[in-house]
């Protein structure tokens, strides 16, 4: 981790908007080349990672892509699928055939079996077509129903923030407090365990403060000093490891 921290202190950001010059070089996520220099595309963070420019947005909705671990509710069952909420203007659809192995005989079977509206689940965006319908799947070992806990919802694209380069922040935060921390690519962030409020706190400021140098430090500085932490131990053991989350995507961003 402390390696992770010193990667994180050599990285250099500047706050950009649409059309600020870059420089020279590759033009990486939220940038675009033209006439031979990189230019930004959006509001937000500039680094400039060995001559690959990346902006990371301050704000904005969920855009779903394929291999996306999300978080969703589900709404209601239509037929043989169930009607998910991913915090995007579209909703996913998760078939019966991408929901569960076994064989299912729909004359005998009760779907809510297995999924009812109002539950929360990690499940993974298995296509997504140019309309824009997003099919779900339950079929990666990392994906489950979240039971209890309470939901964050957080800026999508602070996630890669709170996950940390390869899983190091969510990691000191579940370390520290006692939780389970099961984050979505689309904003949404599932605790549960000894601690959650400090664990919600602790979120809620990487979403605040993501733009500030040092990230790392300074929560591990707050929560080292809040009354409330839980003395460091062995790190929990659960279905999910923060590496699943941490994509490609995330680990650029950090």
């Amino acid at each position: 981790m402390e390696e992770n921290i010193q990667q994180e202190e050599k990285v250099q950001r500047k706050l950009v908007i649409p059309g600020d010059l870059l420089g020279e070089g590759r033009s990486g996520h939220g940038t675009y080349f033209e006439n031979g220099k990189v230019f930004s595309r959006s509001v937000g963070l500039a680094e400039d990672r060995g001559g690959l420019h990346i902006v990371i947005p301050l704000g904005g909705v969920y855009s779903p892509k394929k291999g996306d671990g999300v978080i969703g509710r589900i709404e209601e069952i239509i037929f043989s699928k169930w009607i998910v909420g991913i915090n995007s203007p579209y909703q996913g659809a998760m078939t019966l055939s991408d929901a569960v192995e076994e064989f299912v005989d729909l004359t005998k079977t009760d779907l809510t079996k297995y999924f009812e509206p109002g539950d929360l689940i990690f499940a993974e965006i298995s296509a997504v077509s140019k309309s824009k319908q997003i099919n779900l799947s339950m079929k990666s070992r990392k994906c489950r129903k979240l039971r209890g806990g309470r939901l964050i919802k957080v800026v999508p694209s602070k996630v890669p923030r709170i996950i940390g380069r390869s899983g190091s922040m969510v990691e000191l935060i579940k370390n520290t407090t006692g939780t389970q921390i099961v984050v979505g690519q689309n904003g949404l962030v599932w605790v549960k365990g000894e601690n959650e409020d400090l664990a919600t706190e602790a979120i809620l400021l990487i979403d605040e403060k993501s733009h500030i140098k040092g990230l790392t430090e300074f929560m591990k500085d707050f929560l080292e000093k809040s009354p409330k932490r839980t003395p460091l131990k062995q790190p929990i053991v659960e279905e999910h490891e923060s590496e699943e989350f941490d994509s490609e995507e995330s680990d650029e961003f950090n």
